[in-house]
């Protein structure tokens, strides 16, 4: 389970985008490379995807989160392999210490003044139709208020609330 850890860190790291077995994806060119793969289990073409990201873990000041890179791995690797766009609806739940990597700068940054670097990723994910959600208990003990969120992310109730929701929706949950 360790190494499991390890490979998706990697893959979620600067150091992919260097690897010559990784390529910009058709779907979101900027974000979210991906390896081409011969693989042993096919993507029904008309397969439906409805799938949901839980987000805890904040990324660095002034790095991408990992979590929100692999959203945009998800849309590339289905769009490279036949998955049509409109079949394929992501969710991404996020909460805890990431509720800062949905913020403006101005809030993003009010201790050190750094930008937001997931703000633009954020864009290209909803460009694509993922809606993203910001659990309302983490907002509320972060202080952060709907005027403090990058352009389209949705306040629920709760993280727990939203998983809920999804669930009953038919989202599956991501593993990682």
């Amino acid at each position: 389970m360790r190494a499991f850890a390890v490979l998706l860190a990697l893959l979620a790291s600067p150091a992919v985008a260097q690897n010559e077995a990784f390529h910009k994806g058709p779907a979101i060119a900027d974000f979210g490379p991906v390896a081409s793969v011969d693989s042993d289990q096919a993507l029904p073409r008309k397969a439906g995807f409805k799938v949901r990201f839980d987000v805890t873990d904040a990324a660095k000041p002034g790095d991408l989160n990992r979590n929100f890179v692999s959203a945009a791995r998800f849309l590339n690797m289905s769009a490279e392999n036949g998955i049509a766009p409109d079949r394929v609806r992501l969710a991404i739940v996020v909460h805890g210490g990431a509720t800062r990597d949905l913020t403006l700068d101005a809030r993003y940054g009010a201790d050190d003044g750094a930008a937001n670097a997931n703000a633009p990723l954020i864009a290209a994910l909803m460009d694509k139709g993922v809606d993203v959600y910001l659990c309302g208990q983490s907002a509320a003990a972060n202080g952060v208020t709907k005027a403090d969120l990058l352009p389209g992310v949705k306040m629920a109730l709760s993280a727990m609330h939203a998983h809920a929701i999804l669930d009953a929706e038919g989202y599956s949950l991501n593993p990682f």
